[in-house]
């Protein structure tokens, strides 16, 4: 089961830990698409931002505008329209970022930036949006160990889960399936993989929300 033809660049998107690479990985290796993976483990101002966000917040911004400006334009550049493309992240959602850590000027200057480069990015034609508590998200966060990550606070994350809702509540560019993780274990229970694909791969237009076929 794959998607439909027209289904050509999907995205998966969601708060810091909520599975977005770990479903990324597995609908791709399932259905044989190309796999593009945000990179962050290279990012210099990263593990500085966590610990002083203040201070590096328009730095950190500013370089994950630009590498992952960079990284969609190299990967889709090569042959988009030959395989279907499972994205971890999309370009979009930088703003969500910036908007949450940025003060008036740096803001101002990031939308200066970011205007010129968004019409250059194409857009998913599907994405899904994994949602998950704030309890859910830190226990995973947790639980993986990045170095990077060890300073993120509660705050930062249930900010950041408003910004997500918000963004998505709003959007309107693709269909958008919504999804609740908190319950969820797509990666060690292939039933609810299995279920979630099955969701995901249906052809539909505006929002949906994921119900997993035992609760109907």
């Amino acid at each position: 089961m794959g998607f439909a033809p027209e289904v050509r660049y999907v995205a998966i998107e969601g708060v810091i830990g909520a599975g977005k690479t770990s479903l990324a990985h597995k609908l791709a290796q399932d259905i044989g698409a190309r796999l593009n993976l945000e990179v962050v483990e290279d990012h210099p101002f990263l593990s500085r931002f966590y610990a002083d966000p203040a201070r590096y917040a328009f730095q950190t911004q500013i370089f994950f505008l630009l590498s992952r400006y960079r990284q969609q334009l190299e990967f889709f550049q090569q042959d988009l329209f030959r395989q279907t493309v499972i994205s971890d992240y999309m370009f979009a959602k930088d703003r969500i970022f910036a908007n949450i850590n940025l003060d008036d000027d740096e803001l101002f200057l990031y939308d200066k930036v970011a205007s010129e480069l968004e019409v250059r990015v194409p857009v998913p034609d599907l994405v899904v949006f994994l949602q998950a508590s704030t309890e859910v998200l830190m226990e995973r966060i947790a639980r993986r160990g990045r170095e990077y990550e060890r300073d993120m606070s509660r705050e930062y994350i249930e900010e950041l889960i408003e910004a997500y809702n918000h963004f998505f509540f709003h959007y309107t560019e693709s269909p958008l399936l919504i999804v609740n993780t908190n319950d969820l274990d797509f990666v060690h229970r292939g039933e609810e993989y299995d279920d979630l694909k099955a969701r995901i791969t249906e052809r539909f237009q505006g929002v949906r929300y994921y119900q997993p076929s035992w609760e109907r």
